[in-house]
């Protein structure tokens, strides 16, 4: 079935999916993940924006629960040598797909926008390594921070993590698995977060196909993602169905108006807020799935993430973790 693309898309939004009808690639369902990966590696440089230069980038691996952890680490331009802001970026792609280089151009705008040290790490991929590998390899890291800030200089208080899809899915349970730590993280910044594995949000229906990201496709990822149909229930899978939400980390949430994971991811933020979460939703009506890794073909990616910067750097002073850098 072939749907014709909304006229209320950005110009934008149009352009990249006409260039994916006319590139006529196969979904990644009609494949392996080893075929899926290969296909997103050669597709995603023509769409990401400028790899803009940062203060420094290096590479460490640490140990992780099964085997070693792979860290990029980005210090952006005007970051503080002591005490700066982190974060902790959690990448995208079904959790089947992507890598450190995938979404390096949102790491280098993030540590460039809010002078601070960006923390990327390799976590394993699904099917070779199902739920809950990728939620380990991502607390690994976020411990890894918590207990080198004076390596990586940084402070412990000023610790925020991010993610884009399915790595919007991992921050948001690492943000909620973080709740008792010393210091859990100050701010969660998502964007098109997946919340609810059921898949059964009524933009699933609305933009189930010619959006990009195809009902279909989320379906494969999951399915990959998971050991057996009862995970689709457990909260580290599904974080909107957690019973309580109450405590976690204040959210920013960007959303994607022809999504098809745009309900889950307003549901998640109205439920922060009814929960007594404060959450800033930020809504980009004309785009699509995955925008904010498409700054080669217009603003929205990087006004995306200003947006987020400026929530957490909002969330810091709110709440008193903001310093003089």
């Amino acid at each position: 079935m072939t749907i014709s693309p909304s006229p209320l898309l950005d110009p934008e939004a149009r352009h990249v999916l006409d260039l994916g009808r006319q590139a006529a690639a196969k979904p990644f369902e009609a494949g392996s993940p080893q075929e899926a990966r290969h296909a997103y590696e050669q597709g995603f440089p023509t769409l990401q924006g400028e790899r803009e230069p940062v203060a420094s980038l290096t590479e460490r691996t640490i140990a992780g629960t099964s085997g070693p952890l792979t860290l990029r680490i980005y210090r952006g331009l005007g970051a503080s040598a002591h005490g700066a802001p982190a974060l902790l970026y959690l990448h995208g792609g079904g959790w089947v797909i992507g890598n450190l280089d995938s979404h390096d151009e949102i790491c280098r705008w993030f540590a460039n926008m809010a002078a601070c040290v960006v923390v990327c790490p390799d976590y394993r991929l699904a099917p070779e390594h199902k739920f809950p590998a990728a939620i380990e390899d991502c607390r690994v890291a976020l411990a890894f921070m918590q207990s080198a800030v004076d390596d990586l200089g940084v402070d412990a208080k000023r610790i925020a993590v991010a993610g884009d899809s399915a790595g919007g899915n991992l921050a948001t349970v690492l943000s909620l698995l973080a709740r008792e730590n010393k210091n859990p993280p100050t701010a969660q910044l998502l964007f098109y977060p997946n919340t609810d594995a059921s898949q059964t949000a009524d933009s699933y229906c609305r933009f189930a196909e010619g959006f990009g990201l195809t009902a279909a496709t989320m379906a494969w990822f999951r399915d990959h993602y998971v050991t057996h149909a009862g995970d689709i229930d457990d909260w580290r899978v599904s974080p909107l169905k957690a019973a309580s939400l109450a405590g976690v980390a204040p959210a920013f949430v960007a959303i994607a108006g022809h999504d098809i994971l745009a309900d889950e991811g307003e549901a998640y933020a109205k439920r922060l807020e009814d929960e007594g979460v404060p959450a800033a939703l930020r809504r980009w009506n004309g785009q699509i799935h995955g925008f904010v890794s498409m700054g080669r073909h217009g603003p929205a990616a990087r006004q995306a993430v200003s947006a987020a910067v400026g929530a957490w750097r909002g969330f810091d002073l709110a709440f008193g973790n903001a310093q003089a850098d």
